[in-house]
């Protein structure tokens, strides 16, 4: 299915009017990137670019969606002809999906003619704000959580894509399992689940709710213990199933408190293996605070679908760079209150001390052939790949093993943040963004 009218208005009447004036073909850097870290957060985790290249490959222009174009009058003839050819030759250099950034940091640079540049804008913005955000929540109640594991189960309350995407965002950020089969199917998440509440009203008694389940999925099965009385529950759920009971889930209450009673009452039942799982509205603080308490796992839901509080990475797509008349070079930017940006083409570098993160380097390009490399900053390491070149897309960012090297990379990378960025209050980002060109000394942002 075509993704090209995943897009807004505005971007096709850009296009109909640099085609009518002769700037279409102008070569253009545009560059994703987000001003700051929004919530207070204290670092950021890329996702989203896998599903992007793949969202790329379909963006093609068909009878329906030149129909539709033509019927609305969004453009004229002349550019109903070139959106018909469309297909993106340029390139694309970004950060690996899985990495960390910070304000300022340059996630994709997109490099092509105007025309075929400018109407990426709101697919990329839509799929790197979105995952990106959720990501970042995620990785943050992966801190929380430590060495327990955590299951997303929040696809009642996002939109069926939304849904899969996000499932797809956590995994990659620490998240051990989805609820989500779609997102197990298209991706290769590990999927969890065994009963809710309907399951025990469903039946006559508790007791025989139990019995079904464990007839159906086995002993090793979690029960849900909290449909009526706790206590109650966890004794009607050790007598079914014995001791040998693989866990029990616990989806209200006051946790800290509940869990610790669940625990003793195990234990006192001689389930001493029997794991807890609690799943009631939990977030990365509500995570941190069960730290002490005997509690196996988590199941989170709406918090980290909605990116806890943070919906949008608040991420923006801006041109940088662009050939004038003569085919030179022209750094172009915003200097707009509170939204300027920085011109030219970038290269970033995460500076290191013992492994340990100590800034964000980005250099400018004097010029715009030779862009910085690893070998002139030996003590940082290079934060850009090539993703798309000359048009072609590099596959091994995209599907199940795409998501599988996201997860690895993120794991590797978050070891390098300092002891102040796993912290969850608000606060300034973890390390600083410095830039540096030929003409100007370094800089924080």
């Amino acid at each position: 299915m075509s993704t090209a009218l995943h897009t807004d208005r505005y971007e096709l009447t850009m296009l109909d009017a640099a085609l009518r004036d002769g700037t279409a073909q102008r070569r253009c850097v545009f560059e994703l990137f987000g001003r700051r870290l929004p919530g207070g957060r204290r670092f950021g985790v890329v996702a989203g670019t896998g599903r992007l290249l793949t969202l790329l490959r379909d963006f093609r222009f068909g009878d329906d969606e030149l129909r539709f174009l033509r019927d609305e009058r969004v453009v004229d003839a002349a550019t109903l002809a070139f959106l018909e050819g469309y297909r993106f030759t340029g390139s694309i250099t970004g950060y690996r999906e899985g990495e960390l950034y910070f304000p300022g940091s340059p996630l994709l640079t997109v490099e092509g003619t105007f025309a075929e540049a400018v109407i990426l804008e709101t697919l990329a913005l839509s799929v790197l704000n979105h995952d990106s955000a959720v990501a970042t929540a995620a990785a943050r109640m992966s801190v929380a959580a430590g060495d327990r594991p955590l299951a997303e189960m929040g696809s009642r309350r996002a939109g069926e894509e939304s849904a899969v995407a996000a499932a797809r965002a956590t995994y990659i950020a620490g998240f051990g399992a989805t609820s989500n089969l779609e997102a197990g199917r298209r991706w290769g998440i590990p999927t969890m689940g065994t009963a809710a509440h309907a399951f025990t009203l469903l039946h006559d008694s508790e007791e025989d709710a139990f019995r079904a389940q464990i007839a159906s999925l086995g002993v090793g099965t979690t029960l849900l213990i909290d449909t009526y009385d706790i206590r109650a529950g966890v004794e009607t759920a050790v007598r079914v199933a014995g001791t040998e009971l693989g866990g029990v889930r616990i989806d209200s209450g006051d946790l800290p408190i509940v869990a610790g009673e669940v625990r003793a009452l195990l234990d006192e039942l001689g389930a001493t293996s029997t794991r807890i799982t609690v799943t009631s509205d939990l977030d990365e603080h509500a995570i941190a605070a069960l730290a002490a308490s005997p509690v196996d796992a988590y199941g989170v839901g709406t918090s980290v679908v909605t990116g806890s509080g943070t919906p949008t990475a608040g991420m923006v797509y801006k041109l940088v760079a662009r050939q004038a008349a003569d085919e030179s070079w022209v750094a172009v930017a915003k200097t707009s209150t509170d939204k300027a940006s920085k011109g030219g083409r970038k290269a970033a570098f995460r500076t290191l001390e013992r492994g340990v993160a100590t800034s964000e380097l980005i250099t400018i390009s004097d010029g715009f052939e030779a862009v910085e490399t690893q070998a002139q900053h030996p003590d940082a390491r290079a934060l850009q790949v090539a993703l798309v070149t000359d048009g072609e897309i590099d596959a091994a960012c995209e599907g199940p093993d795409g998501v599988v090297a996201a997860r690895r990379h993120h794991a590797m990378v978050r070891e390098e943040l300092p002891v102040r960025a796993l912290a969850l209050s608000r606060s300034d980002p973890a390390i600083p963004t410095v830039y540096t060109d030929a003409a100007q000394p370094l800089s924080d942002s």
